[in-house]
């Protein structure tokens, strides 16, 4: 049985097409409703019993399963066509839109990859004792609460807790796991009549599963509210300091922890033999969790929020966003193109929105004017996800425009970089939107005048690299080389000939294969489309002969390997086979023949001139030759042995 769509239209506000949605999506679909969430539940729970319903209402999502659960049946699968189509102001064919909408939700979206995180619920909390006490007091009887004093506030006399004081030194960790450095530690000897402070002690050390910073002062963590376990309010608020203390009560048990990220080590640019290249994700990481681990970097999962803007400006690939994966996001704006423009539509605008945006976008729907009928919304996890390659197979699919709307907690600067990057190959069709007010973002879409979706639209596959450089030459068809910004992960490599000498360590130490040697002749050869602008190349350059310049060759020639410098090789002097570049040789023999007291002698310098195999032979062979050993023992033999023998 086929999934059937069950059409509502929420008390005659929007209209739906129902036999239209039913051609144009391949789907059965049940007549429209008007009360689905009230009069007619009974049909809604006949067509959930079926097990094949598309509830296109979300607003009541919790009723609906609900009842699934009442008649024992699967829970239905949910879609908003109303706020994100039906009500507006556009007066346009909202059909191609809800179809589009329709097919995008049916795309299998697999389920993030876990690990789970145990928290047994031990709490630190660190403040002052006016606030700090009061908090654990709320808290004892649900987690296992010790409180580090700040000040010199008098400790409860209360054994429903631990009270210890000094001076938080460090922290690290996330929920379930965090780890702490104490200073000035006194611990609250509980003996006797009279408790007192022991001595103060620093380098002390404890672990706990959820930390309530009640200080004010500066968070112990970058970004810290994405710092999952940590939870920190300011002590003069005291709806703030409650709000802390609920949500730490929630934080016991067993969570899931999504692995946001995946790496492929091999394919990091950060470094080699000691030399930094590629440090984008490092610089970027909002939380700390990415460090430095030799020649690639490492991901602490567990601190790792989800933001994606390492994903999006990685070059090579080595971290791609697997929650869910960059393929999965790929489909899903291609599918929205592909079935908008099949089902009669034109000139699509994509306005994507992470939680934030989708509120607005249900704000604008009931209390403004919604979207126009043109512009299909795309929620995604992460706003850092939706990079450069994401907003040109989005133009190279069919739409016109794309529109980013920013939310307050936004990487802002990954958001600009990566729309600079993809403006300059596809020209001004992309956009962010920093707006707080749904009107606004409503009248900003309406009055946007938009330029022509491309005539042949196509669906790019592959890394994101491959995707970038087969939409680029879809919307830039006339073009063969697009500038790029100076940060951007395509370009070409510039070597002064002058002072390179092809030593060829640059090959030796590129991560992506894109420069290479030619094992008969000296010559350093580069393939364009795969250089990473890394920085590795011209790090390790003896002679710093090595520059880069950002472009995108969209020509058949930065595919294969062309030569950026040559020379003529050496002859050897003496079997005449081909070695080294003949003008280092000469260098080197005019700058140690008769100059170093190696090579003090004629014969001795002439052997600069020669192969690896003829100048182990000469040495062998001249007077004071380095291999030469001790003269050979005579061979003893039985005759020898017997003749120092008294008895013979």
């Amino acid at each position: 049985m086929s999934k059937q769509l069950i059409l509502c239209d929420c008390s005659g506000s929007q209209k739906i097409d129902s036999e239209g949605l039913s051609r144009t999506t391949g789907l059965t679909c049940s007549k429209v409703h008007s009360a689905l969430c009230t009069r007619q539940t009974d049909s809604a729970a006949a067509a959930i019993a079926t097990g094949e319903a598309v509830i296109c209402c979300t607003q009541e999502q919790r009723l609906f399963e609900e009842i699934a659960g009442e008649i024992e049946a699967p829970v239905p699968a949910f879609l908003d066509l109303r706020d994100r189509a039906g009500w507006t102001a556009d007066k346009g064919d909202l059909l191609p839109k809800m179809s589009a909408l329709v097919a995008e939700a049916a795309v299998d979206r697999s389920a993030a990859k876990t690990v789970d995180v145990i928290s047994e619920g031990l709490c630190l909390i660190v403040g002052a004792a006016e606030v700090a006490l009061p908090a654990a007091d709320r808290l004892q009887n649900t987690l296992g609460v010790t409180v580090l004093l700040t000040d010199e506030g008098e400790a409860p006399v209360t054994r429903s807790y631990d009270v210890v004081r000094g001076r938080l030194r460090q922290a690290k960790g996330a929920l379930g796991q965090f780890q702490v450095t104490i200073d000035a530690l006194q611990q609250l000897d509980v003996t006797g009549r009279e408790w007192n402070w022991s001595d103060a002690r620093d380098g002390g050390r404890s672990e706990c599963d959820i930390i309530l910073d009640l200080t004010g002062g500066t968070p112990l963590f970058p970004a810290h509210e994405k710092r999952e376990g940590y939870l920190r309010a300011d002590p003069k608020g005291v709806q703030a300091v409650a709000d802390a203390v609920l949500e730490a009560s929630q934080l016991i048990g067993t969570f899931e922890k999504p692995l946001y990220v995946r790496t492929e080590p091999l394919l990091c640019a950060h470094s080699r033999a000691g030399k930094t290249g590629c440090t984008n994700c490092l610089d970027v990481c909002p939380t700390g969790a990415i460090i430095s681990n030799g020649d690639h970097v490492s991901i602490d999962p567990m601190v790792c929020a989800g933001c994606g803007a390492c994903a999006s400006l990685c070059p090579s690939g080595s971290i791609t966003y697997d929650a869910p994966p960059t393929e999965t996001l790929m489909r899903r704006i291609q599918t929205l193109a592909k079935a908008y423009i099949e089902a009669g539509g034109e000139a699509p605008r994509l306005l994507v929105v992470n939680a934030h945006g989708a509120e607005m976008i249900r704000l604008a729907a009931r209390f403004g004017r919604g979207l126009p009928a043109d512009v299909l919304p795309l929620e995604v996890e992460a706003l850092n996800t939706f990079g450069h390659a994401e907003i040109l197979a989005a133009l190279a699919a069919g739409f016109a425009q794309v529109s980013v709307v920013l939310s307050p907690k936004a990487d802002r600067d990954v958001q600009e970089r990566e729309l600079a990057l993809a403006c300059a190959i596809a020209g001004d069709k992309a956009e962010l939107l920093d707006l707080a007010d749904p009107d606004a973002l409503s009248d900003a879409l309406y009055d946007a005048e938009v330029s022509a979706a491309i005539a042949e639209p196509m669906r790019p596959m592959g890394t994101r690299r491959q995707i970038t450089r087969q939409a680029a030459r879809a919307l830039a068809p006339e073009a063969e080389v697009l500038p790029l910004p100076e940060d951007a992960p395509y370009g070409a490599v510039l070597v002064d000939t002058d002072s390179c000498t092809l030593c060829l360590s640059c090959v030796s130490l590129c991560p992506s294969g894109a420069l290479g040697d030619n094992s008969d002749l000296p010559q350093l050869r580069f393939q364009e489309d795969a250089c990473l602008q890394c920085g590795l190349c011209a790090n390790v350059c003896p002679e710093q002969a090595i520059s880069y310049e950002p472009r995108l060759n969209l020509q058949p020639e930065a595919l294969s390997q062309v030569v950026l410098h040559e020379e003529e090789p050496f002859a050897c002097v003496e079997c005449g086979s081909l070695f080294g570049v003949k003008s280092t040789i000469e260098r080197i023999t005019e700058k140690l023949a008769g100059k170093h007291s190696m090579f003090g002698t004629s014969d001795a310098a002439r052997m600069i001139q020669m192969c690896d195999d003829c100048r182990v032979n000469a040495q062998f062979h001249q007077e004071n030759n380095p291999f030469a050993g001790a003269d050979r023992p005579a061979v003893r033999t039985t005759a020898d042995y017997l003749s120092k023998r008294r008895d013979h």
